[in-house]
């Protein structure tokens, strides 16, 4: 092929990796995508987490979409925490609002200035303050309860790293392992969770403590079928979505299929699932970046190393 043809399509290529990251950075992190960029990413001043931090280098990864679908549906099985949600949060009418809020909340944590982490750490636990009720079978619940807190916390922290050593762009030492557990801890105690885990078995094992409080309710089953079979989202990008979330059913511990009403099938996960996680993994890696503003954290270790 003639050098200029060549240069031409690679051209092209870049173009449309950088359209189609614009349009999903526009998704997670908003239209004022550069704005937040600048003042996370940019902003001088101490940060909670040193560039070589294991934090860094998952929440920088792609597969953070696969570790935060993996999230909501486990968080789901719990009556007390999926009340507060289905009583106090818009995500069916405003699905990207609530994504947007998480990234910038996981964004401002890992990356952004301390002042900027304790600010955003100090609104949520005021908006935290207003959500408090009563089940359908009348349990009381609030989003300032500790054992709830805790719940939430080890959820995500355990489903970003299972999504991470699953199909990440390599695995994590033991050692990095426990360090991410540790940096975790440090964003929890500013949540208000009591004695957070701080190394990966501790995680598993609060995790596993909260096993015999889990169910399936008209609301879990609610959102397990929003979440798989009926995103926000236009036809054409379902497809994706599709992939993502088979990716997703694959990382899920066994325990809790027959709660999600999911099935459990080791050889079709291993043959067909897991490899179309790396992949869809893959893609959304080299879509996103070039544009990311997480990227350039990771690049940042990289040069670091």
């Amino acid at each position: 092929m003639p050098t200029s043809a060549r240069s031409k399509g690679e051209q092209l290529v870049r173009q449309l990796r950088d359209s189609l990251g614009d349009a999903l950075r526009e998704r997670v992190v908003g239209p004022s995508a550069d704005e937040k960029t600048a003042q996370i990413m940019e902003a001088p001043g101490e940060r909670w987490f040193g560039m070589d931090r294991p934090i860094r280098v998952v929440h920088s990864d792609a597969t953070m979409f696969i570790g935060g679908l993996r999230a909501l549906l486990v968080q789901a099985l719990h009556p007390l925490a999926m009340a507060g949600v289905a009583q106090h949060s818009d995500f069916r009418n405003d699905p990207w609002g609530r994504l947007q809020r998480t990234a910038d909340f996981l964004a401002a944590t890992t990356f952004g200035p301390a002042e900027l982490a304790k600010a955003t750490i100090a609104r949520i636990n005021h908006v935290h303050s207003f959500v408090h009720g009563t089940t359908t079978d009348g349990v009381p619940y609030s989003a300032r309860d500790p054992h709830l807190l805790r719940w939430v916390h080890v959820v995500e922290a355990e489903s970003f790293l299972s999504a991470y050593q699953r199909y990440g762009s390599r695995k994590l030492t033991q050692a990095e392992r426990d360090g991410y557990v540790e940096d975790m801890a440090r964003i929890a105690s500013e949540l208000g969770v009591t004695a957070p885990p701080r190394s990966e078995r501790a995680l598993r094992d609060q995790l596993n403590m909260f096993r015999s409080e889990l169910r399936s309710t008209a609301e879990s089953r609610e959102a397990v079928r929003y979440l798989l079979l009926e995103p926000p989202l236009e036809y054409p990008a379902r497809a994706a979505y599709g992939v993502l979330a088979a990716a997703t059913i694959a990382t899920l511990p066994r325990w809790s299929r027959p709660l999600l009403q999911l099935p459990y099938l080791p050889l079709t996960e291993r043959a067909v699932l897991r490899p179309l996680g790396h992949a869809v993994t893959s893609a959304f890696r080299w879509i996103t970046q070039p544009t990311s503003p997480f990227q350039r954290a990771a690049d940042d270790i990289d040069t670091r190393a």
